[in-house]
């Protein structure tokens, strides 16, 4: 290869390696459910954010589900409970409903009481989230980040805030709690009217219950200097009724201040789920299989088969950006070397 053919290489393939590893790909997400029974996920895209795949789905217990956003993207998850459908996929759930009359959300949100997982996923910049209480409560939440830089702390709620609480508070036989402003409309606890500002909307008893609870979980409107985390470049898992935090949950690293962000609007997601009913399901994406709450998405294997793969144009084994931004780098250093 002559200089200038191995020089203009270089940047092209420099160029793809940035373009690829994130702007276009985006994250992927990982639902895992944990709990002793049935869940069904919602997906809500914020305004001007692209629809993904999926909007609603069931999640069976001890099985996974990965997707993947665009950058760019914004939005929530969180999971319903007590759903009945029948075969034609209509019904309704005991609690987080969308109100669609459906498995899939199809643009709805969740009706409070409903625990929340909120993203901004940021181009070419740090992600922003964090699991909100604001609407109350209605199961256990963890979110972890893996194969990014910066903070990445783990945030959520692993404790089972039904089994404590108030009486006033309480939905049903206990299958969710409610927020005090869902419960009593009333402007201090809803941070509206008069009470608007972080300066006059300050945390109430119950608030500060939640809190107690779950620290890193947001427990009013105002509440985002403990409570909104950054991450870039990462993969995340959305884990329900995590049976205990893990290792990485335990080390408690300080939040970053919220920041105002604007949603992205990049079209383009991908989804794929196998498994079945049983106990025993699992989901695999784009080549990569999981069977815990890791969240990896790694889909480079030890013997490279992964790249030769890709080169054949085996399109179900597309990569996590981890995994092909590893693959990109490695093809680059070779290239660079040829041209030595």
């Amino acid at each position: 290869m002559d200089p200038f053919s191995c020089r203009s290489f270089l940047i092209l393939s420099f160029v793809v390696l940035l373009t690829t590893s994130r702007g276009v790909i985006g994250a992927s997400f990982t639902f895992v459910n944990k709990c002793d029974y049935t869940v069904w996920p919602g997906i809500l895209a914020n305004a001007g954010s692209p629809r993904l795949d999926s909007t609603g789905f069931e999640l069976p217990k001890d099985s996974s589900l990965s997707f993947q956003a665009p950058t760019g993207w914004s939005g929530r998850f969180w999971a319903r409970t007590g759903c009945t459908f029948d075969d034609s996929g209509s019904g309704s759930c005991l609690t987080g409903d969308c109100g669609s009359g459906q498995v899939e959300c199809n643009g709805l949100g969740a009706a409070p009481p409903a625990t929340l997982a909120e993203f901004t996923l940021g181009s070419g910049g740090q992600d922003f989230y964090d699991v909100s209480l604001v609407d109350g409560y209605n199961l256990p939440m963890v979110v972890e980040g893996s194969g990014g830089s910066g903070m990445c702390a783990s945030t959520g709620c692993s404790t089972d805030l039904n089994r404590q609480c108030p009486a006033e508070l309480r939905v049903g036989d206990g299958n969710a709690c409610k927020s005090a402003c869902e419960a009593f409309g009333s402007p201090e606890y809803c941070c509206s009217g008069a009470f608007n500002t972080p300066a006059t909307c300050r945390p109430s008893v119950y608030s500060e219950m939640f809190k107690a609870a779950c620290p890193r979980s947001y427990s009013y409107a105002y509440d985002d200097a403990t409570s909104t985390f950054t991450c870039t470049g990462a993969d995340y898992t959305v884990t329900f009724c995590p049976s205990s935090p893990s290792q990485k949950s335990s080390s408690y690293s300080t939040p970053m201040t919220a920041a105002t962000t604007t949603p992205g609007g990049v079209s383009g997601s991908g989804l794929e789920y196998s498994g079945s009913s049983s106990d025993s399901g699992s989901a695999s994406v784009y080549g990569s299989t999981t069977g815990s709450s890791s969240g990896s998405g790694e889909a480079m294997l030890a013997d490279g088969s992964w790249l030769a793969g890709l080169a054949m144009g085996d399109s179900h084994k597309t990569a996590s950006p981890t995994a092909l931004k590893s693959a990109l780098l490695a093809v680059f250093l070779l290239i660079s070397l040829l041209c030595l």
